[in-house]
């Protein structure tokens, strides 16, 4: 009877049981894999931030000297009003993009982000076209430091969201795959895949802003 008894408690707790094991095994296999495999998610995380924030504050750069460029080019070009309300008003748009680091995780809200910074590259580029019919615009001391200063900022631009894409890559990778699936699940139930930029028209390179 008492065997009987016995028999049927471990046939009730049985999925519990089964649970336990493939938790332990879990815990285990990380264990003999070192703290580098338990940590390795957070890691990974913390450096797809860092690379995030670095995105923002180029964008940022690129959306601080916005104002004296549009400001030179209206001295010497007024009747390109358009091509200036253009820019000015997609830069007021990506500005008013809120974001921080919960938006790589947040699909529509990065490619709100991604589109708005877009349409401003796009007015910007337009921008820049129409300084070529104005020979002494193109001359203006103010005018070459704003040209060298945004040809610097397209590039940073341009080497953090390749920073960007690489580190998300990693940290997706981890998370979607064994053991750091697991380890993520049990210990970094937040760690959510990453959202990355997708790729546009010339995208593998800066706007051309030389003159």
């Amino acid at each position: 009877m008492g065997t009987t008894l016995t028999a049927g408690a471990v046939r009730r707790t049985s999925p519990a049981a089964r649970l336990l094991g493939v938790l332990s095994v879990i815990l285990v296999a990380a264990g003999l894999s070192g703290c580098g495999a338990v940590n390795r998610v957070p890691t990974l995380q913390e450096q797809a931030k860092s690379s995030w924030s670095e995105v923002q504050n180029q964008y940022q750069r690129r959306a601080d000297l916005i104002p004296n460029l549009v400001e030179t080019v209206k001295g010497y070009a007024q009747q390109e009003k358009d091509v200036l309300i253009g820019v000015t008003e997609a830069r007021a748009k990506a500005s008013s993009v809120k974001v921080d680091a919960s938006t790589v995780s947040d699909p529509q809200k990065f490619k709100e982000y991604q589109d708005a910074q877009n349409q401003l590259s796009g007015a910007l580029g337009r921008l820049l076209v129409t300084v070529e019919k104005y020979p002494d615009l193109k001359s203006n001391q103010n005018f070459l430091a704003l040209q060298s200063q945004l040809e610097g900022t397209e590039n940073r631009i341009a080497v953090a969201r390749r920073d960007y894409i690489t580190a998300v890559q990693a940290y997706n990778t981890e998370v979607r795959t064994i053991p750091g699936r697991w380890i993520a699940a049990i210990l970094y139930p937040d760690a959510k895949p990453m959202e990355t930029f997708t790729a546009t028209p010339n995208a593998d390179r800066p706007p051309n802003v030389k003159f």
